[in-house]
């Protein structure tokens, strides 16, 4: 096997020494926030983002005075985008059915899918108002039932985002909050005087965001871990530089530490990359940003076969994975380590972020080795329950189920079988049920 860097990103053990950072600013951020709830909310909120209004929280009035400093075509645009996230998520809902079986006669099995009863979405938007987000979270939330839906976005250029607010809104929030970073997750998490706790945090952020989701895990549910935007290029000659170039650099623009790999068995195609990259970079409006992406993170990876293409990116296994060589189904029929795939040079990495309906709320740093994106499924809790209907069912499965208990250990739990063994069996009590009662009874 023959694979070559053409360029590197930064070496893994700087990463981990950048992720013990933030790992403890947002340890000692979050027990601020619990100790002293909106005081420590309102403090962050004017040192990191220089705001601190009456009420984070947004009346219905302030709504509507903010969705009316769009255009009509503004708001268009967001209805149109939100429709499509919605109606692929109703259909994502629709094949998830409750279910109930009789495997045994009498014996009843089920289960039933119950909305988290109250979820709280983070929407980023500090440098880039991420108006999609809302339909990513909002809206997917408001899809699969979710009865309180709590919103929360950082002030954009000191105030809220009409943008971001009317998607939001339309999306069905219940509660709008102008919040941004390790505050706005931790007041929904934990709670304040002003916010009661959610059940579930939801939505990409940056690194502060998703430790700070990683941190109150367990205390809450969460989606994914949602790190910084990843992107992965796998391409060979049926496309040019200048292709490979926009797709890298239009997901590096994200943050200063998006990663964005192209994966090749074309060194013309590798080189000639490299080159319209730097070429990119001396127009593109965000290439302060960019650039600092691609040069910390940035790789090229040269290949020698289809195979092995295969195999590094299964292990990357990258947020973005654009797709664009003369065998793309193939690849999606093969790959099975991503965030979500882009098909072909008519598609993009763009299109799933703002429009097209599939959610761009992804896994990254690794985690689509056992998860997906964000889906109505996982505003969904999958519950089960059981019923016996017949005597003669509950003495069957009870003296199975005693004699199992007894192979534990487990005297008690025997006895809870026991006992509908000598009420529902009658004069048919099945063999070996009911002795641990009887040995004690003697």
């Amino acid at each position: 096997m023959t694979i070559e860097y053409l360029k590197r990103g930064r070496p893994e053990a700087d990463r981990a020494q950048d992720d013990a950072k933030v790992r403890q600013i947002v340890e000692t951020t979050l027990a601020d926030i619990e100790a002293r709830g909106d005081a420590a909310v309102r403090e962050l909120s004017e040192k990191f983002d220089n705001y601190a209004p009456e009420s984070f929280r947004l009346t219905q009035g302030e709504i509507e005075t903010l969705i009316g400093e769009l255009s009509d075509r503004e708001i268009a645009d967001i209805r149109f985008a939100q429709e499509q996230v919605v109606t692929f998520a109703r259909a994502q809902r629709d094949s998830m059915q409750d279910i109930e079986v009789e495997p045994l006669p009498g014996v009843i099995l089920g289960h039933r899918n119950i909305p988290v009863q109250s979820v709280g979405c983070y929407v980023p938007g500090g440098k880039f108002p991420m108006v999609a987000s809302a339909h990513m979270s909002v809206a997917t939330a408001s899809v699969a039932g979710v009865p309180r839906i709590v919103a929360a976005t950082p002030p954009w250029q000191g105030k809220p985002n009409p943008g971001v607010v009317a998607a939001m809104h339309f999306g069905g929030a219940h509660e709008i909050h102008v919040l941004g970073g390790i505050q706005a997750v931790g007041a929904m998490a934990l709670g304040t005087e002003t916010i009661d706790p959610v059940h579930m945090l939801v939505g990409p952020g940056n690194a502060f965001v998703a430790e700070a989701k990683r941190q109150l895990f367990g205390r809450v549910g969460i989606d994914l871990f949602a790190g910084p935007t990843e992107t992965m290029v796998i391409a060979d000659e049926t496309v040019d530089a200048e292709m490979c170039a926009t797709d890298l650099l239009g997901q590096a623009e994200h943050g200063y530490n998006s990663p964005a790999v192209l994966v090749t068995n074309s060194r013309k195609l590798a080189e000639d990359t490299l080159a319209e990259v730097a070429r990119l970079l001396s127009i593109l409006p965000t290439a302060d940003t960019a650039g600092k992406s691609w040069e910390d993170y940035g790789e090229v990876i040269l290949c020698d076969s289809y195979d092995e293409m295969l195999e590094v990116a299964n292990d990357i296994a990258s947020e973005h994975v654009q797709v664009m060589t003369d065998r793309d189904d193939w690849f999606l029929e093969h790959m099975t380590c991503y965030g979500a795939l882009f098909l072909g040079p008519r598609t993009n990495v763009a299109n799933g972020d703002k429009v097209i309906g599939t959610n761009h709320t992804l896994p990254t740093k690794k985690a689509g080795r056992y998860t997906g994106g964000l889906w109505v499924g996982k505003f969904l809790k999958t519950h089960s329950y059981q019923k016996i209907l017949t005597d003669e069912a509950a003495a069957m499965v009870g003296a199975y189920g005693s004699r199992l208990c007894m192979l534990e250990g487990f005297v008690g739990h025997a006895e809870q079988c026991n006992l509908r063994v000598r009420r529902y069996g009658g004069e048919n009590v099945p063999y070996g049920a009911a002795a641990p009662h009887r040995e004690a009874a003697e």
